[in-house]
């Protein structure tokens, strides 16, 4: 049940719009279960969290397709109702004779006694049900059951991201617009901007790659053709050096990438979306996609597994392509990093002064890079689970870091209420600097002394204009994070200077490396079931001495 789990949550996180991703859930869950009805019913996204918010059936698999957007329940109304209000499963043998069972003409239901219903639950708030149901009266097992509420679990927030991602790509469609709707994350440094989104993403992360439009379609085919060679020479050297320690019938798997990398039906289909005005990873992104689910749809358990070596391969081509795009990266004036997981590398990357603020759908309000956006001081939105992330490229953003709020594209009066939220947090921050060189004393006399929290050396310059007296913590582990390997001793030792100097004679306190947890070293991994209470910080650095002494000499 585990692996038909992975995999249902795998194809509804895949899925470009809200109606692929309700069929995927209909359809896996039904077979899953071997049940004969599998339905999705979902709260239209404006009425979330009012008591009379009707349930509309918007995906099935045995009743009647007609039906689909067509049935609306009130929360009154019938076992689904009930579900929605209880917010809890309701597992029944015989569903007709219960007292709340609501029938409903011309959908085939007729025939269905057995009835198992979940909640679909975001952060307590319900987003619709997840239904099955049965021909012969009898109760669903524990294990039917454990398996559809922790579906409904995780489904939830897939649910809410593709049915954004599909109002933000279509805004002028006719279903739920989100473009200037709030998305909500959690607060994580104060503030208000306004600004386009830049999307940073993982390397090598297919799934992760933003929508962005090309104006020179030649030259995305001609990166494409480059990293295709790229890769076939790479798959080259790895199966000679393989052949020398395994027979021929290992090293098949090589040879198959290199088939693939020679098909023309790939190859075609990227240069179909290139032409089409897609920038070149994302008509990767998605013909690997298509590619991969025609494998996935197989009956055949071997040829379903091939999928993920089409995945494995359209990601040693990605990371050839941004081995270019990494060095030709442009920033506007005013940019919001936005991302899956922002960090301290792609905040490094930044050129001085243009970052305007941080959106992030992973994370909270004490995760690092929070910390630093508040050092930075730049407002920040982390937690934001629902944004459609990949869609948001090159889009007008307004974030409010002290609700933890994200506007995408606000029109009308909502965009003149944001624009005047802006132009009061400037003129706050003007007033506030009048202040800045006054000394800090609370009304009885007590004299406070205000330092700055920092760890690279762009920090320096905001954290002076804002008339810090030194430096309360200078965190060293931030200069090994934006690095490929550790950083020497001389090349230490040139950082803290330049971060002395900048204070001089203010006093500073200097903090040994402290890594683990959500400060990660890309290059000294550490893998460990519980990393927040694990090998990190001084447990780590008394373990390799090499390391603490040069910092400390350093």
């Amino acid at each position: 049940m585990l692996e038909t789990l992975r995999r249902i949550v795998g194809e509804v996180g895949r899925a470009r719009d809200l109606t692929v991703a309700l069929d995927a859930i209909v359809r896996g869950v039904r077979e899953a279960l071997d049940v004969a009805v599998c339905s999705v019913y979902l709260v239209p996204r404006a009425k979330v969290g009012q008591a009379d918010a009707p349930l509309m059936l918007m995906a099935t698999e045995g009743l009647a397709r007609k039906a689909v957007g067509r049935v609306s329940l009130s929360q009154a109304e019938g076992l689904v109702g009930l579900v929605a209000q209880r917010a809890e499963s309701i597992n029944l043998d015989n569903a007709p004779q219960h007292p709340r069972y609501k029938h409903i003409a011309n959908i085939g239901e007729e025939p269905y006694h057995a009835f198992l219903g979940a909640p679909i639950l975001l952060r307590g708030e319900v987003l619709g049900v997840l239904v099955v149901q049965d021909r012969d009266p009898r109760r669903f097992s524990d294990d039917q059951e454990s398996f559809l509420v922790t579906l409904a679990a995780q489904l939830a927030s897939s649910i809410v991201q593709a049915e954004l991602s599909e109002a933000v790509a279509h805004p002028a469609s006719g279903r739920k617009k989100v473009v200037g709707e709030a998305i909500r994350g959690v607060p994580g440094a104060a503030g208000v901007a306004s600004g386009i989104a830049v999307v940073v993403y993982p390397l090598a992360d297919l799934e992760a790659v933003p929508d962005r439009r090309c104006d020179d379609p030649e030259a995305e085919l001609a990166r494409l053709e480059v990293a295709r060679e790229a890769v076939r020479a790479e798959l080259a050297a790895l199966r000679l050096g393989m052949a020398q320690r395994l027979p021929d019938e290992e090293c098949a798997l090589f040879d198959a990438f290199t088939m693939m990398l020679g098909s023309e039906s790939l190859f075609a289909g990227m240069e179909k979306r290139v032409r089409g005005g897609l920038w070149a990873p994302a008509a990767l992104r998605d013909t690997i996609r298509e590619h991969a689910e025609v494998f996935e749809a197989m009956d055949d358990d071997y040829l379903r597994q091939r999928a993920e070596d089409v995945r494995d391969l359209g990601g040693r081509i990605l990371e050839r392509l941004q081995e270019v795009e990494n060095g030709t990266r442009d920033y506007p004036e005013h940019a919001i990093l936005v991302g899956r997981e922002i960090t301290v590398t792609h905040l490094a990357a930044m050129p001085e002064g243009r970052l305007a603020g941080i959106v992030s759908a992973r994370g909270s309000s004490s995760s690092h890079v929070a910390l630093l956006a508040r050092a930075l001081g730049v407002p920040a939105v982390m937690g934001a689970s629902e944004l459609p992330v990949e869609r948001l490229d090159r889009r007008e953003m307004y974030i409010d870091g002290y609700r933890g709020v994200v506007h995408v594209e606000p029109r009308g009066t909502l965009r003149g209420e944001l624009e005047r939220l802006v132009r009061e947090e400037a003129q706050l921050s003007a007033e506030l600097a009048g202040l800045r060189d006054e000394p800090a004393i609370t009304p009885d006399g007590t004299r406070v002394h205000l330092y700055v929290n920092v760890g690279l050396l762009a920090d320096m310059a905001p954290a002076n204009n804002v008339g810090a007296e030194g430096i309360g913590l200078y965190r060293t582990e931030i200069p090994f994070q934006v690095r490929e390997n550790f950083p020497g001793e001389e090349e230490q030792t040139r950082i803290y200077r330049e971060a002395l100097a900048a204070y001089a004679p203010r006093p500073a306190v200097l903090r040994t490396l402290d890594v683990g947890g959500d400060k990660p070293l890309g290059y000294f991994p550490i893998v460990e079931d519980n990393p927040f209470l694990g090998w990190r910080g001084i447990r780590l650095t008394l373990d390799h001495p090499e390391i603490f002494l040069t910092q400390v000499r350093a």
